[in-house]
């Protein structure tokens, strides 16, 4: 009988399976390669690092009521923990208006750090879902700090406004539920700032 090299529709599927099966060992080996199986993109601050400049205007509900130069200054410190410059300058003046804060690495894992002023204030920051955020309060305001990377611009953002409750609701029984109270801050004023790295 002659031979014949018929090529099933069996035969095709298993050649697919097996090309498949090496495909994801392929990607698997790659992001086994990677440092900790991150991605290629370095990582915060790493990424973050270079001279920042723009403008930050700053509205409060009237309307934009100032605008001015702003600098970020983030580079790497030869220290440890590690530790990176977070200098900012703001106006024109880069000796006045300087800001010759640090940002030091506390956990990156968790996304903690911590912003040095340099003059006994050491607060928190942290790192989510590519977002560096603050959360603090100062003599009766709170402010909400924070800064993204979008689209190779760094994105600067406060929220401020007075720590004393504009309103406070809820606290009841509504039918069978009981009503929480629920406290309201007012919001003064809001400073933005989309800064380049030159």
């Amino acid at each position: 009988m002659k031979a014949t090299n018929r090529f099933t529709i069996a035969d095709l599927r298993f050649a697919i399976g097996q090309l498949a099966k090496l495909k994801i060992l392929f990607i698997f080996s790659i992001w086994m390669l990677l440092p900790n199986g991150a991605s290629a993109q370095a990582e915060f601050p790493a990424s973050w690092a270079g001279h920042w400049s723009g403008t930050l205007e700053i509205f409060t509900a009237t309307g934009k009521v100032q605008e001015l130069p702003m600098e970020l200054h983030i580079h790497p410190l030869d220290t440890m923990p590690i530790t990176y410059t977070y200098e900012i300058v703001y106006g024109g003046d880069k000796v006045t208006g300087a800001r010759p804060y640090e940002l030091v690495v506390v956990d990156a894992a968790k996304g903690l750090f911590l912003i040095d002023e340099k003059n006994s204030i050491k607060m928190e920051a942290y790192y989510l879902n590519g977002k560096l955020i603050q959360w603090f309060e100062v003599e009766g305001t709170l402010l909400y700090t924070t800064t993204e990377l979008v689209n190779g611009e760094l994105h600067w953002e406060i929220v401020s406004g007075s720590s004393s409750p504009v309103s406070t609701t809820g606290s009841q029984k509504v039918g069978e539920e009981d009503i929480p109270p629920v406290k309201t801050y007012p919001v003064g004023a809001m400073q933005r700032a989309v800064l380049k790295r030159g």
